[in-house]
């Protein structure tokens, strides 16, 4: 389309044909449905549940209602659609309401095209500018939404409030011709969600006793939390049953999604580029997550957003950047120890159910971060309860027997956050049979990848009560554990021995 026309007689001669948004989606999506092209990029887990459902309601010329926990791409997908409309519309010059030069709806591009006709001046959309969103706030009025009588307006044209040229009109009229979003939806006091009732059904707008007839051309996306949840309000009925296609959207199912996911999402500057961070790390960082949404302390109702993995993730870089920088190293790994520095990222991001207020949120973090080192340990590394189940046909078939023994000697490993690569080394590698369990294992893993490998069975044992671990301030003690010995003494002595 030729966007230097500049009259509606033009635009005649052009051929152009006027669609619906709905319709123009919908032909858009065919296209590049057709084309194999991706009409969602960057929406990592949703090809074979979310997707395809948008894209079903979309083909069916629906307005949709995403349904789903916080941090579910709820928004983005809204968003997104925006790619669906055609690049540029031709509406009345200076429009309110993008009003269509072919069937104006406002008073005042009536008039005008009655006036001109086919000289009426026209301008052109762009496709972002057709896209409205507004969070539903208690706050948030009819007037707010769909409009109301300008005293200002009426003084300076001398009009009185009769005539219907004073009515300033709201964000939902604005957004004729393009797509607009609610979200939060439940947050909408009732009384608000039945004003929208008619727009949806009929195309009817009520101001201050004007009923304008005004067919509006809008694809409404609304976006919610489960009503069982937002306490605050609920979606009523008689809207939610206007409402075509609800679509229920959900977390990453397995951990490679969520793994490509944070990695899309996690804003490390090219300057932290010199901090690696190993897959195991990464794997760690995101099973906090599955955890959280699995505890008995966190509100499985409000979710745990993918916003903590990629938050967690960030700070993880930057924990293992101010120690490079304190220690004056060029490069570094991230630690097992580093991900201390996630702590803050999991509180803010978690809400507790009352046990998990009593232990406090400080301690439940410490807790999940916990239960994702003796999860993701298993993957790594043989089952530490497998050998205290079974009795061993020969002593080196335990790979952690030496390990274990040094501790009960007494012996004790201090491992400081800030410490340098070089003491950090030589902390590690005092403990007798570390560095051969871990070259049993991983014989191809280079120096570095070696001793993340040998602090993350220290901190697994740990996970798996067979050594003590003791985190104060920036030190991680690991140490002999009394309790550890008194289970085993509660064993057959051949079940003692193999530890």
């Amino acid at each position: 389309m030729n966007i230097n026309i500049s009259t509606l007689g033009e635009l005649k001669k052009s051929g152009y044909k006027p669609k619906s948004v709905k319709e123009e989606i919908r032909q858009n999506l065919i296209r590049k449905l057709q084309q194999k092209e991706n009409a969602f990029p960057g929406i990592i887990g949703y090809e074979d549940t979310v997707i395809p459902d948008t894209e079903r309601a979309l083909l069916s010329r629906h307005n949709i209602l995403f349904l789903g926990l916080r941090g579910q791409a709820k928004t983005r997908m809204a968003r997104q659609m925006v790619s669906l409309l055609d690049e540029y519309i031709p509406i009345v010059e200076g429009s309110e309401v993008n009003d269509s030069p072919f069937e104006p709806l406002s008073r005042h591009a009536r008039d005008i095209v009655a006036e001109l006709g086919d000289a009426t001046p026209i301008s052109w959309v762009h496709r972002d500018q057709r896209y409205s969103e507004k969070l539903a706030t208690p706050d948030v009025s009819v007037a707010d939404l769909v409009g109301d009588i300008d005293p200002i307006k009426a003084a300076n044209m001398k009009l009185n409030y009769a005539d219907e040229r004073v009515i300033h009109f709201g964000i939902i009229p604005r957004s004729n011709r393009g797509i607009f979003v609610i979200n939060e939806l439940p947050d909408l006091q009732a009384r608000i969600q039945v004003s929208l009732f008619n727009i949806l059904q009929e195309g009817d707008i009520q101001i201050r006793g004007f009923k304008v007839r005004m067919p509006l051309d809008i694809l409404f996306v609304f976006t919610a939390n489960p009503e069982d949840y937002t306490n605050r309000g609920s979606i009523v009925t008689p809207l939610k049953d206007r409402i075509e296609s609800q679509i229920i959207t959900h977390y990453p199912k397995n951990i490679e999604n969520s793994l490509l996911i944070t990695e899309q999402e996690a804003n490390v500057h090219d300057e932290q580029r010199h901090v690696h961070i190993s897959d195991m790390i990464k794997r760690l960082i995101e099973q906090v997550a599955f955890e959280a949404r699995n505890s008995e302390y966190v509100d499985k109702k409000s979710g745990v957003s993918a916003r903590l993995t990629i938050a967690a993730y960030e700070n993880a870089v930057s924990a293992g950047e101010r120690r490079a920088i304190i220690n004056k190293e060029k490069e570094t790994y991230v630690r097992i120890a580093d991900l201390q520095g996630i702590i803050p990222a999991i509180t803010g991001k978690i809400e507790l159910v009352y046990e998990g207020e009593q232990e406090g949120p400080l301690q439940v973090a410490v807790n999940l971060l916990d239960k994702a080192i003796r999860s993701v340990f298993s993957q790594y590394f043989p089952n530490p309860d497998s050998f205290k189940k079974r009795k061993q046909s020969a002593a080196g078939e335990n790979p952690y027997r030496a390990v274990i023994q040094w501790f009960d000697k007494g012996n004790a490993v201090q491992l400081l956050q800030d410490v340098n690569d070089k003491q950090y080394e030589t902390s590690l590698q005092k403990v007798d049979g570390l560095k051969e369990l871990i070259k049993g294992k991983f014989p191809h893993a280079n120096n570095k990848e070696q001793l993340l490998l040998m602090e993350f069975v220290l901190h697994g044992l740990a996970s798996y009560s067979l050594i003590s671990k003791k985190v104060v301030e920036n030190e991680t003690r690991f140490s002999d554990l009394l309790g550890t010995m008194m289970n085993f003494g509660s064993g057959t002595e051949e079940e003692n021995d193999e530890f």
